[in-house]
């Protein structure tokens, strides 16, 4: 996994930097989004299915906002083996820990666009000082960042399930909650999933995912279609496998 092609390409060019107010972001008129692209040397990217972003020790030079799709963000130990510990969704920043730790190669994880991609990137430079001339700029990232610790904690909290069956569970009920779209039978998760994916993010074999997933469509609980997946009432789920 760790030796995935990088896969970017860019539309437009640096974005002018514009003021962010302090009245306006504490009024909810300013988001993520806005101070991103007013940043100096912010591009829009678009990265496809599979290639990585950055890997663990990369140069933390970039602060990145998902504009569409999920990055899976993992760590690789020394044995090897890479363990998922967020899936982020639309609006979430990555990236920003350099910030913190004023490190130039601070990458923990490995950043992989789960699906294909589009990203708001920014200099890690312009974002610092953007956040030293406007508190509102940093109070703004803060709240980004913590939605992404909230994600990392319940990815984690997923992946203790010791049995896969609980484990891929806990997983779509994650899903639900993050990519759902209600529908009249139930809610579909809004990803094109293979069992390889899912397998890849929750620790699994692409043969034993399409087991569990066969039993789950057995016992009435999702259906699979096109590779996205819609469960039925997840209330059911989550008490069955509890």
């Amino acid at each position: 996994m760790v030796g995935a092609m990088r896969g970017f390409s860019r539309t437009g060019g640096p974005s002018t930097p514009a003021p962010i107010g302090l009245a306006a972001a504490a009024n909810g008129a300013i988001t993520l989004l806005d101070v991103m692209r007013g940043l100096s040397g912010c591009v829009l990217e678009t990265v496809e299915r599979g290639k990585t972003i950055f890997f663990p020790g990369d140069p933390a030079e970039r602060v990145y906002l998902l504009r569409r799709g999920a990055v899976r963000l993992s760590r690789v130990y020394e044995s090897g083996e890479e363990i998922t510990v967020a899936l982020l969704r639309e609006n979430s920043l990555f990236g920003v820990l350099s910030l913190l730790t004023g490190q130039r190669s601070d990458r923990f994880y490995h950043a992989v666009a789960f699906t294909r991609v589009e990203l708001v990137a920014a200099p890690a430079s312009s974002v610092r000082r953007a956040i030293e001339q406007d508190s509102a700029v940093g109070l703004l990232l803060l709240q980004g960042l913590s939605s992404r610790i909230l994600q990392t904690e319940t990815m984690i909290e997923t992946l203790t399930h010791r049995d896969m069956s609980s484990r891929l569970v806990s997983f779509l009920l994650v899903l639900c909650r993050d990519f759902g779209v209600p529908g009249t039978e139930g809610i579909t998760i809004d990803l094109r999933l293979s069992h390889q994916a899912i397998a890849e993010a929750i620790g699994s074999t692409r043969v034993t995912i399409t087991r569990l997933l066969g039993d789950l469509r057995q016992a009435g609980l999702v259906q699979i279609d096109r590779k996205k997946i819609t469960v039925f009432d997840p209330v059911a789920l989550a008490k069955r496998f509890s």
